[in-house]
C-alpha cells in the first residue's frame, strides 16, 4: 500500500493579510502539483482513499473533503458570471474545454465574502458525476483522519448548515469540519445548474 505523506502549505494568518499579498504568500505551482501528486497517490489504490481528506480553509476555520471526492487543485481562473444563478454560484471556468461550474464556499455557507487573492484556489470535486469547483480561501493538506477520531456534527447546529457537515475531525488540539460532498448541492441547486 502506497504511503502518502501530507503536504504542508505555510500558515496564512488572514487576520494580518497585506492589501497587496507578498510573493511568499501565493500559493506556488509547486505547491499545487504537489497536492495534486498526492490526490492523484491516494485515488490509484482504494485502500489508501478511506479516512483519507483534502482540508481547506474558509476563514478562521478548517474544512475538510473525502479525498475521493477532488479531482485536482488549480488556481484561481477567469470566471465567466452567469445570470440568474444562486448567489454562491460566481459562474463557470473553462478548464482545459470544459466549462465547470463555480460554488464560492463561503457564500455557500453564508460567511461574510472575502477578495480573492493569491492563495485563493480552487478546488475541483465531482459531485453526483458532474465536475464542480469550489472556491477556497486556500489549502492546507491531504490528510488522514481515523472513524475514531471523528464525532458526529453538533446538534446545536442548524439545518442548514448541518446538512452539509459530516462529522467534526480530531486532530490533537485541532477541530476540521468534515464535509459531506454529496450533499454540498441541494437539489433545487444542481436543477439550476443543469445537472
Amino acid at each position: 500500500m502506497a504511503q502518502v505523506l501530507p503536504v504542508v502549505l505555510p500558515p496564512l494568518s488572514l487576520t494580518a493579510m497585506p492589501e497587496s499579498p507578498s510573493p511568499q504568500n501565493k500559493v506556488s505551482p509547486n505547491e499545487l502539483n504537489q497536492l495534486n501528486e498526492s490526490i492523484q497517490e491516494s485515488q490509484e489504490n482504494e485502500d489508501t482513499l478511506k479516512n483519507m481528506y483534502l482540508t481547506f480553509r474558509l476563514g478562521k476555520e478548517d474544512y475538510g473533503i473525502e479525498i475521493r471526492y477532488v479531482t485536482e487543485i488549480v488556481g484561481m481562473q477567469k470566471i465567466t458570471e452567469v445570470p440568474d444563478m444562486p448567489v454562491f454560484v460566481k459562474g463557470v471556468v473553462n478548464l482545459r474545454g470544459q466549462v465547470i461550474p463555480v460554488l464560492d464556499m463561503r457564500l455557500r455557507f453564508n460567511m461574510e465574502s472575502r477578495e480573492y487573492d493569491e492563495r485563493t484556489c480552487i478546488i475541483v470535486v465531482n459531485i453526483g458525476g458532474s465536475q464542480v469547483g469550489l472556491v477556497v480561501d486556500t489549502v492546507n493538506e491531504v490528510r488522514n483522519i481515523e472513524d475514531d477520531q471523528i464525532s458526529p456534527p453538533p446538534k446545536a447546529a442548524g439545518a442548514d448548515s448541518a446538512q452539509y457537515i459530516q462529522g467534526m475531525g480530531k486532530v490533537g488540539e485541532q477541530v476540521i469540519i468534515l464535509l459531506e460532498g454529496q450533499r454540498l448541492l441541494r437539489e433545487s441547486d444542481a436543477a439550476a445548474l443543469g445537472f
